[in-house]
């Protein structure tokens, strides 16, 4: 039992040595990161239903509408409106339809219904994204005269058309 001291011993050194760290090395370099942020609108719509209109009543029926526009923060935006899909309809006088019926009507940038919105010049609405939603309020309204028109439900398309 002697003999495997001396053997024992010398194992123990030899492990000893092999269980010593090697010294590590290292190398650098740099990972470049980036992202280019785009101009983005995204726009949505809250319809303007006029309801139940009594149109012998002889008054104004007015009603509003709108939308909401989010854009990517410093975008700037403007939104236009188009007259309608009724045939003949103007900014001041768009058109909804009943068959070959027509009921006119307007759109307004202001509560006093004093600005037609749609002609894309002076009555377009500008903003400037935030990143979040900016509504905007649509006043309609269709004015009294229409009288002889026949019961049913009248109906129109306007096109919202945000450029940024």
């Amino acid at each position: 039992m002697k003999t495997f001291k001396p053997l024992l011993g010398s194992m123990i050194a030899v492990s000893a040595i092999a269980a010593q760290p090697a010294f590590a090395q290292s190398a650098d370099s740099t990972l470049a990161v980036s992202a280019t942020v785009s101009n983005n609108c995204v726009i949505s719509t809250t319809p303007l239903d006029f309801a139940t209109v009594d149109v012998t009543s002889g008054n104004d029926v007015d009603g509003t509408g709108g939308f909401s526009v989010t854009c990517t923060s410093g975008a700037n935006w403007t939104a236009t409106a188009d007259a309608g899909t009724g045939s003949g309809a103007t900014f001041a006088a768009r058109q909804m339809t009943n068959g070959t019926e027509v009921m006119t009507y307007a759109l307004y940038t202001d509560a006093a219904r004093s600005t037609v919105w749609g002609d894309a010049t002076a009555t377009d609405i500008d903003g400037v994204g935030t990143g979040a939603a900016q509504a905007t309020t649509i006043y309609g309204r269709i004015p009294s005269g229409q009288s002889a028109l026949p019961s049913g439900t009248y109906n129109d398309t306007v096109t919202i058309t945000v450029t940024y």
